[in-house]
């Protein structure tokens, strides 16, 4: 369908005030097609000067560009845009506008940036146009100025507009901290002209004051029991309300509170400092110092670690490439006030790298930011804090971003038997790991192609295979993990032995030979008849009821030991003698020689209850069985001792003796000699305590053959 043309629209004119000088102006022939040839040109009134032009454009054409000698610079002039086709024309709005208010300048030049003399956190800013249009340098400009601090990343949010300014004139930055470097950057524009491009940027520095507000410090300290001194490591960073107010800032760590020369441990440029103090040192203090002055000393008390441990389940997950998250978990502590979330680069050893944090009590989680490394490992500590000192901590390795280990190790066999091999390897380098090793796998396969699969743990390093043939050759490389990706190593080969059965055989026999020697060994130990072999396994314990004297000397009072080479073949031992010596005369008083000599007679028995020669005594013991004591009335290696031998019964509880049976008549005598009263003449327990006399001695030694052995003939001494 054809029709009348549709009336441009959106006119827009830009000057360029570069030679020459140009008005460029465009417009929007509209969206309706007409399907008729459409021609345009564009109109201009100069006002001032009741100039008037046209400029016919080829059809298609909707820009062009006005030549300087079409309008003025500071005139107002009036433009519009004509559409015309075979049914008609049309005519868009005009537009009124200076062309100077159209032009894009050219960016402005920083000449100096200043402190001004005592007006403190104020910088005074002078600038010009460009040499193009420096003749301008009358014409009042709009003009916006942006700064940020040396150390920033940023620009601030919103620019500062200065309105109506010439370039001749300087421009006043206030409000700025003190003895900080600012770098700046302006632009400018003619009324409502579209903004010039951003100038290069330039620094200056605001007057300096003392440092104000305090620093956050975070302390490790241990002891030094050798020298009864500490060990301290002390860090600090500026707090939030921290000001510097200087540039060569340095930091000096105080015994005392006063600015005393010799209270001085610690002067740095630096953020941190490690030094030594006495035991009984409680605090410190940090104070931060500039040319113009010095700030008030921040108190830092010492605290000896605490052997208590409240963090559990650090875990760390990265944001992206500057940040991290971590997050840990506490037990509940009344005294816990906070804690530390300490971190540095593991690959370094610069202590300046280490930085912290300290939150709260109530805080679990915390976004740490800085300059982090991809594939680099970061080891991040969470200590608690307590009221009096600090915590056990809990420490974890960290990456910002992982990828696929940089080398895999080298397999190595350590030994193998039967169908079993175990394999080794060696530990990756910390800067070649790339991330945190998760897994390593051994695949392996034989000569059929059947691949199986042994996974290892991440702190273990080494793997068995086991169910191998002993016929087959096998290969096997490793796979090493992160969770940023795998990378393999390379490939070994190797076999196992045949079963060797003659091996076997041969260790069995050895085997078999060398338990048979040590049963015969116990077998011929058992049946020996070498008395003193066989005396080692099985010493033989006297029976008193079946002891004779063979010697009887002053060494005789000692413990007696068995004669292990003694050929007799029924000996009777006694397995201890105990002597007793009688006064020549008894009194009346001690007629017991029991109770006369204070001799241990434990060895004799259980008991003693009483003398043979008074009429109370007790006898036995159901339970025991007698056995005699000689005793003598003179010492008893005296070999002309007229005095009868006087023999007492005792008891024994031994039991070696309980299960036999006594051979003891139940009533004893002693043989009477020459000199002894017949009185004298029992002992031991019997019904009818009345001597009895008898004409022929060897019939009584008959009846009594427990003191027929310890009979002593003169001719038996030595």
């Amino acid at each position: 369908m054809f029709d009348r043309p549709e009336a441009p629209q959106n006119i827009s004119c830009q000057t360029n005030l570069t030679t020459p000088n140009t008005l460029t102006c465009s417009w929007d022939p509209g969206q309706q097609e007409t399907h008729l040839l459409t021609k345009y040109s564009l109109h201009t009134e100069i006002w001032d000067t009741n100039e008037n032009f046209t400029y016919e454009l080829p059809a298609g054409v909707h820009r062009y560009i006005i030549p300087r000698t079409g309008f003025g610079l500071f005139s107002d002039m009036k433009i519009y845009v004509k559409a015309v086709n075979e049914l008609g024309e049309a005519t868009s709005a005009p537009i009124i506008l200076e062309p100077v208010s159209a032009a894009k300048f050219d960016p402005p030049t920083i000449l100096k940036i200043q402190a001004e003399s005592k007006r403190y956190g104020c910088l005074k800013l002078s600038w010009s146009l460009s040499q193009q249009q420096a003749w301008m340098r009358d014409l009042r400009l709009n003009l916006e100025v942006r700064i940020k601090t040396a150390d920033s990343s940023y620009w601030s949010e919103q620019p500062i507009l200065v309105n109506r300014v010439r370039p001749a004139r300087s421009v006043d930055q206030c409000r700025l901290r003190h003895g900080t470097q600012y770098l700046a950057q302006i632009r400018v524009r003619y009324q409502q002209s579209p903004w010039s491009e951003w100038s290069s940027r330039q620094s200056g520095v605001t007057l300096e004051t003392a440092p104000a507000g305090r620093l956050d410090s975070w302390m490790k300290v241990s002891g030094d029991q050798l020298h009864k001194q500490l060990n301290i490591q002390l860090f600090w960073k500026p707090s939030k309300q921290f000001r510097a107010n200087g540039q060569n800032l340095s930091y000096i760590v105080s015994g005392k509170k006063l600015p005393v020369t010799n209270g001085k441990v610690c002067s740095t440029k630096g953020n941190y400092c490690t030094f030594q103090l006495p035991e009984r040192a409680k605090k410190i203090y940090l104070s931060a110092v500039n040319a113009a002055g010095k700030s008030s000393p921040t108190e830092v008390r010492i605290h000896l670690p605490k052997d208590r441990a409240v963090v559990s389940d650090v875990s760390v997950i990265p944001q992206d490439d500057r940040s991290l998250l971590v997050q840990w978990k506490n037990l509940v502590s009344s005294t816990l006030i906070g804690f530390v979330v300490d971190w540095r680069p593991l690959l370094k050893t610069d202590l300046s790298l280490t930085q912290f944090e300290i939150t709260d009590r109530n805080q679990t989680r915390l976004v740490i930011t800085g300059s982090f490394e991809p594939y680099k490992p970061y080891g991040i500590s969470v200590y608690p804090r307590f009221k009096d000192g600090i915590g056990l901590p809990q420490t974890v390795n960290a990456y910002s971003r992982q990828k696929a280990p940089s080398m895999v190790p080298k397999i190595q066999i350590k030994k193998s038997w039967q169908s079993h091999v175990e394999l080794t390897w060696d530990e990756i380098p910390l800067d070649q790991r790339n991330g945190i090793i998760q897994s390593y796998k051994v695949f392996y396969c034989d000569k059929k192609g059947t691949i199986n699969v042994v996974s290892a743990e991440p702190g273990e390093r080494r793997v068995v295979l086991k169910g191998l043939n002993t016929e087959s050759l096998y290969e096997a490389f490793m796979m090493v993990s992160t969770s940023g990706g795998s990378m393999n190593g390379s490939t070994i080969q190797f076999n196992m032995d045949p079963f060797d059965a003659v091996t076997v055989v041969t260790t069995l026999i050895v085997s078999g030979v060398g338990l048979s020697l040590v049963l015969i060994i116990i077998v011929m130990t058992c049946f020996s008849n070498h008395k003193r072999l066989k005396g080692r396994f099985w010493p033989a314990v006297p029976d008193p009821a079946n002891s004779s004297i063979k010697r009887w000397t002053s060494e005789s009072t000692q413990d007696s030991h068995l004669d292990w080479d003694n050929e007799e073949p029924n000996p009777m031992y006694l397995s201890h003698l105990s002597f007793l010596e009688l006064p020549v005369k008894l009194s009346k008083e001690d007629d017991d020689p029991w109770l006369s000599n204070k001799e241990d007679t434990s060895d004799l028995g259980e008991s003693i209850c009483g003398s043979p020669f008074l009429s109370g005594y007790c006898g036995s013991n159901s339970d025991s069985v007698p056995y005699a004591t000689v005793i003598f009335s003179g010492p008893c290696d005296s070999l002309t001792s007229k005095d009868p031998h006087v023999y007492l019964r005792s008891e024994s509880t031994q039991p070696l003796l309980e299960n036999e049976e006594s051979v003891t008549p139940k009533c004893y005598q002693n043989m009477a000699t020459d000199g002894m009263q017949s009185e004298q003449c029992f002992f031991g327990p019997c019904h009818n305590c009345v001597p009895e006399e008898g004409n022929d001695p060897r019939i009584l030694w008959d009846d009594f053959p427990f003191l027929h052995s310890l009979t002593l003939n003169d001719t038996q001494i030595d």
